[in-house]
């Protein structure tokens, strides 16, 4: 079971995210054998083509870390990686990782999505558009090859653009929309596109990481996932899983107040194993009232 099937207001805040590219190992943030993955992509979604390893900096186990998809701030002390949106700035020096909304629409660009491309929204029995209640957004329908092609073109535009910026790599979030789409898509749809981002990723230069979905971990390595980013693993008890898939490079997101397991239970039982932190639940950025970070 993934965070957002039990809390649909905590799998991903507002971002604004652009960063640095070809960060190399020379600055410390990666090891120098930081490699992509190699791993051939479900049939039919993708070419045979991959970047080259020594192309892919993958984040380095236990490398500290921030989340600040809700706005980019200057990063605390000891943090070497941080998460931001593709429409925000990179963090001198650090490993930084892109935030993009693939697999469902942001509220504000609903409008260009229905004047530009009305069928590649999902749509129910009635041909009304399905919506993701906690967040106010429409998902985006990957149940066609055609249709993951067209919005591959057009994620992949935003994953180049990440690139651009000096991202070091990716984290397409809602994933796991296949739960909130009225059963009009499968695992198997959403792997399927995942497939193709990872492709697209890997040929601009960019590791790519999985956000959330225990279910689609046993399909990481031929979907193309490098690493991981979870929300509340420790509260549903599923860090364990994330931590042995990807060898420990797992960014994991507690928010404060939510579930029962306190941060300093999980950092205790986690925080040798995957890098943790603690955020307020509307990702502040430092210095707004309400905001929280701590790290294990």
């Amino acid at each position: 079971m993934t965070v957002r099937a039990l809390y649909p207001f905590l799998s991903r805040r507002r971002a604004v995210a652009r960063v640095v590219t070809g960060l190399a190992c020379a600055l410390g943030v990666v090891a120098a054998a930081a490699c992509a993955a190699t791993d051939e992509p479900p049939r039919g979604t993708a070419s045979e083509h991959r970047a080259e390893p020594a192309a892919v900096l993958r984040p380095t186990p236990g490398m500290g870390f921030d989340y600040q998809i809700g706005g980019g701030y200057a990063p605390p002390s000891g943090v070497e990686a941080v998460s931001r949106d593709r429409e925000d700035e990179p963090a001198d020096g650090l490993y930084n990782v892109c935030y993009v909304n693939a697999f469902q629409t942001q509220p504000g660009a609903l409008k260009w999505w229905e004047e530009t491309e009305p069928d590649l929204l999902l749509r129910d029995g009635e041909g009304e558009p399905v919506i993701d209640e906690g967040w106010d957004e429409v998902l985006l329908d990957t149940s066609t090859a055609a249709g993951r092609t067209r919005l591959a073109e057009i994620v992949g535009e935003w994953i180049d653009g990440c690139a651009e910026s000096g991202f070091q790599a990716v984290e397409p979030d809602n994933l796991d929309s296949y739960e909130r789409s009225q059963g009009r898509l499968t695992q198997a749809h959403n792997a399927a596109f995942a497939a193709m981002l990872a492709e697209r990723a890997h040929d601009a230069g960019l590791a790519i990481g999985q956000k959330n979905t225990t279910d689609l971990l046993p399909r990481h390595t031929t979907i193309g996932f490098d690493f991981a980013v979870t929300e509340e693993c420790a509260q549903f008890d599923e860090c364990d899983a994330y931590a042995e898939a990807y060898d420990g490079r797992v960014f994991g997101i507690e928010y404060e107040g939510e579930g029962d397991v306190g941060f300093a239970e999980s950092c205790s039982t986690w925080g040798d194993r995957i890098s943790l932190v603690l955020r307020d639940l509307d990702v502040l950025p430092a210095g707004e009232e309400g905001h929280v970070y701590r790290a294990c």
